[in-house]
């Protein structure tokens, strides 16, 4: 009972995890709308049921990405609607005809009169399985087919794409759900995602994230040999897992586990080269295809590269500019990883080094925010900071299409502001998350995730690891004061006081009020 004009009892978190109604103020606020706050005597749930729970919520969504592709579905007499208008754009249908699927070419070996596949060869590997299946399945297949018989092909292959896309978003959600211990809701940001709504199936970049996912998973669970596999093959089927290896290198040697950066790194090289070789020796052609590609292509779609050269200042030496970018970025990463107070979170650094590399990119295809949201719930689990990222994204994607319709632009035919804008919106948004997960780094207390007692729950070998000796000799330690319940002679850092200070006055790891 509470007396009148007394406060409201604050929430609490469940027993046994993170609830996100009581620690993140966005939840706490939309909460009434379902039931209200948890309570002090919240029992909380089983992992395993929210892993269900989790689960359903993904097939709802993916359920929901089929659906809005059906108007794009093209079969004999039946026109389809405008795949721009209806932004139900993809490139899997169009690619098994454009690339010789359909005539029963292997990738990379037999294209044929087909131009090669410009992807990866994981990729590539993954398009001749779905191939064949769709043939098992009774799909029409060979050079010699009519226009319809091709559609049907297409349209085929398309719905085995659908069942396999759809578990490989299954395994990322799954992995999600248990990469950080004690906070199993989280991975409902990116099961609800909008973004997986818009872009789950415009390209087979759910194969890259879901090995990701799992190296993320896997490192938490001190698996670095494994995670570096994981990550080499997510490198073979799109470059950026690749990046993943830098962070996860730097930290090791701050906290002198340099035997888990090798076995990590080794590990990468030895999966990514398993997958390449052969290919590279069968068909070197086809092999460099992907290289020779992105190495040629200028500024596209989606980079802010293209809208300068949309707005009459192309930049020289696109190729220079844009790698000297991404160096730049990563060499300030690598500072903020050595220099940050306390030792920054394996997922704050996945997040901060994707993002660079698609900043700095020459291209930026809508489904890549799918790259972005499973990094960016590890690195900062806050649904202001989801919503943030997904109208930046959603304002993009359907800017793009419309631009590529040619419904942007103003009438007289001048430029269209109104894409540029949109891409600007976008890249803010992305940066805003970026600039909020360097605050957590510079100042630990902000981070969501961590809390008293509570290093880096997703950090696997790093979690709770000491600095290596000769980094804490080369940088100013925080004073250490004498607290009660330590040996006398010992002392605690005095950010681990402050942090007991803030346990004691109710703020679990993080005032959004006062300084979010």
């Amino acid at each position: 009972m509470s007396t009148a004009g007394s406060a409201p009892a604050e929430p609490v978190p469940a027993p046994g995890g993170d609830s996100p109604t009581a620690t993140d103020p966005l939840a706490r606020y939309a909460s009434p709308f379902l039931g209200g706050p948890s309570g002090r005597h919240t029992r909380g749930w089983a992992a395993g049921t929210v892993r269900v729970v989790v689960l359903v919520v993904a097939a709802l969504s993916w359920l929901l990405l089929v659906v809005r592709q059906l108007p794009c579905r093209e079969l004999p007499g039946q026109p389809a609607a405008d795949r721009y208008q209806a932004m139900c754009y993809s490139d899997i249908p169009l690619l098994y005809r454009l690339r010789g699927l359909v005539d029963g070419a292997t990738p990379y070996l037999d294209a044929g009169q087909h131009r090669v596949l410009e992807y990866p060869v994981l990729t590539g590997v993954l398009l001749e399985l779905e191939r064949l299946a769709t043939v098992a399945l009774g799909a029409p297949v060979g050079p010699g087919l009519s226009d319809q018989e091709a559609l049907l092909a297409a349209d085929q292959f398309m719905g085995v794409n659908v069942v396999v896309l759809g578990l490989l978003f299954g395994i990322t959600v799954a992995a999600q759900v248990s990469t950080v211990p004690g906070r199993p809701w989280d991975a409902l940001m990116v099961a609800a995602s909008p973004c997986v709504v818009a872009a789950g199936l415009v390209n087979w970049d759910m194969l890259p994230v879901a090995l990701t996912a799992a190296a993320m998973w896997a490192w938490s669970r001190s698996r670095p040999g494994l995670a570096g596999a994981l990550i080499g093959l997510g490198a073979a089927a799109k470059v950026y897992p690749l990046l993943l290896l830098g962070p996860l290198v730097l930290l090791c040697l701050r906290a002198g586990r340099r035997r888990e950066a090798v076995t990590t790194v080794l590990a990468a090289a030895g999966a990514w080269a398993a997958v390449n070789l052969p290919v590279l020796v069968l068909a070197p052609d086809g092999w460099t295809e992907f290289w020779r590609f992105n190495g040629e292509r200028g500024a596209e779609f989606g980079s802010l590269w293209y809208v300068l050269s949309l707005a009459g200042y192309p930049p020289p030496h696109l190729n220079l500019l844009s790698f000297g970018s991404l160096a730049l970025l990563c060499a300030g990463i690598a500072a903020l990883v050595l220099l940050a107070p306390r030792r920054p979170r394996v997922g704050q650094l996945a997040y901060l080094v994707v993002l660079a590399f698609l900043v700095t990119g020459k291209v930026y295809s809508p489904q890549y925010v799918l790259w972005l949201l499973p990094l960016m719930v590890l690195a900062r689990p806050r649904w202001r900071e989801w919503l943030v990222l997904t109208v930046g994204e959603l304002v993009y994607f359907a800017a793009v299409w419309l631009h590529l319709g040619g419904w942007l632009g103003p009438g007289n035919g001048g430029p269209d502001v109104g894409y540029w804008l949109a891409v600007l919106v976008r890249l803010a948004a992305e940066i805003w998350v970026a600039a909020v997960v360097v605050r957590d780094v510079w100042w630990p207390h902000h981070d969501p995730v961590r809390s008293p007692g509570v290093d880096d729950p997703s950090g696997g070998v790093l979690d709770g690891a000491p600095d290596d000796p000769l980094r804490a000799r080369l940088t100013t330690r925080p004073p250490a004061v004498a607290v009660s319940g330590v040996p006398e002679g010992e002392g605690v850092p005095i950010e681990r006081v402050l942090e007991r200070i803030r346990s004691g006055s109710g703020q679990n790891g993080e005032d959004d009020r006062a300084g979010g």
